[in-house]
């Protein structure tokens, strides 16, 4: 694995806040004197651009959330004229309204760089021939790992999303050695090279993953390179930061190192606010000090993680942010405990008595919370007697009740029951809002 900026990606920890200080102040001076947002909470919160000297001080400045982007819907937050902006994407809105991210020529060149970087860590050079199943289209993915890929020099294979066969023959014909998707879409393609008969190490040329878009687990990555014969390198990005590219992990996979030239980042406990210390699980909180259309300042992620300050044995001496674990505002509360799906998949994998598709089913009976874990069953274990299947559930449910310290039911599917995704995979079905909405209806 190389290094493509070893000048930035190795910098001298000192030199590097120093640099991260003197773009923070260019970064507040330009939000404020252009995003009428940031002048009005800087002025509530009595602070001046001048007040910011160092980074020390970015804890004075007030946080962006996603719902601030909503309600300047579509351009309020841009920071240049709009003749000055050269590409739009935006969230699917399926939430509410669309975040809007705008970019500049210089911040296009600036995300390919951060791409470049990401890739090369994951061992792509001018030779490779890097696969993109990241859709296209106004979602970052595709068109942010398609530009960096060019910037080093490899050939791009621009499959986007969708038609799953096709995609394993194009990877076969077309000698595919970097493969990016989501951790949940190279399962469902492994899955696929099996039935169509094919062996990827035998039959593809693929050398390793980048993935990301959504929370994986070690249980998951150590499940996609036994299926698929590659290394499985973590990518993490957010639209609203640039894209993918802001931290990836090197051939150690020891954290992702984030690009802090163009980032700073902080972790903070979600409930009070305050900065947390590396070593300590809290929200994510991101301030973009390069971008030109779209600078956010503490932008709240909603990520759950921890950052690692350590030296990584790479060279590289970016800070390190682990695996997403969760996030803080999709965080299951079930009787009182907080559950991510990560757990419950970390709980699968690790036991290896199923297939590593699942859903958690939340519903409320009365005023009691219940949990079902629907899992598939691999095609051996259907063919297998009905007691063999009822013992694998109760291990499966023995194992996540000690894990959550929550009691739930398993409920084992036949093969192939769950809806598979060429994108993001839909883990949760929480009923309780659909139920609290009827109940409301009713009561009306």
């Amino acid at each position: 694995m190389g290094i493509w900026n070893a000048e930035y990606e190795c910098m001298d920890r000192e030199k590097l806040m120093k640099l991260q200080g003197e773009r923070l102040r260019d970064t507040v001076r330009r939000v404020y004197d252009n995003v009428s947002y940031y002048r009005n909470k800087m002025e509530e919160k009595g602070v001046k651009p001048g007040d910011i000297k160092s980074v020390d001080e970015l804890v004075k400045l007030p946080f962006t959330y996603k719902q601030d982007l909503r309600e300047t819907y579509p351009y309020g937050f841009f920071a240049v004229p709009m003749d000055q902006v050269v590409r739009i994407h935006a969230s699917t809105g399926t939430t509410g309204k669309r975040t809007v991210v705008g970019y500049t020529a210089m911040d296009i060149d600036t995300w390919a760089e951060l791409i470049a970087r990401c890739l090369t860590a994951a061992g792509a050079d001018k030779t490779s021939f890097v696969h993109v199943a990241y859709g296209y289209g106004l979602f970052t993915g595709g068109l942010g790992v398609h530009y960096g890929a060019e910037k080093i020099g490899a050939t791009v294979i621009p499959v986007s999303g969708g038609n799953t066969k096709r995609q394993i023959e194009i990877m076969k014909d077309f000698g595919s050695t970097i493969l990016t998707c989501t951790p949940s879409y190279a399962l469902y393609l492994a899955e696929t090279m099996k039935e169509m008969g094919i062996d990827p190490r035998k039959d593809l040329h693929l050398k390793s993953g980048v993935f990301g878009a959504e929370p994986w687990t070690e249980e998951m990555r150590k499940e996609i390179e036994a299926q698929m014969g590659i290394m499985a390198i973590d990518i993490y990005g957010l639209s609203e930061i640039i894209g993918p590219g802001v931290a990836i992990e090197c051939e150690y996979q020891d954290g992702m190192h984030i690009q802090e030239y163009h980032f700073i980042v902080e972790i903070i406990d979600p409930e009070t606010e305050e900065p947390l210390p590396p070593g300590t699980d809290g929200e994510l909180v991101f301030t973009c000090i390069t971008k030109e259309a779209l600078p956010l300042i503490r932008y709240r992620t909603r990520d759950i993680c921890r950052l690692n300050d350590a030296k990584c044995k790479c060279g590289r001496t970016q800070i390190r942010m682990g695996k997403i674990t969760g996030r803080s505002d999709d965080m299951l509360i079930i009787r009182g405990v907080n559950v991510y799906p990560s757990q419950i998949e970390s709980v699968l994998l690790e036991l290896g008595l199923a297939s590593p598709y699942y859903q958690l089913v939340v519903d409320r009976v009365g005023t009691l919370d219940s949990l079902e874990v629907q899992v598939e069953m691999t095609p051996e274990m259907f063919s297998d007697q009905v007691r063999q299947i009822e013992k694998t559930e109760q291990k499966i449910r023995s194992s996540i009740e000690s894990t959550l310290g929550l009691s739930c039911k398993v409920r084992l599917l036949e093969p192939k029951s769950i809806e598979r995704s060429e994108g993001k995979a839909k883990r949760v079905i929480d009923k309780r809002v659909y139920s609290e909405k009827c109940s409301d209806i009713n009561k009306k």
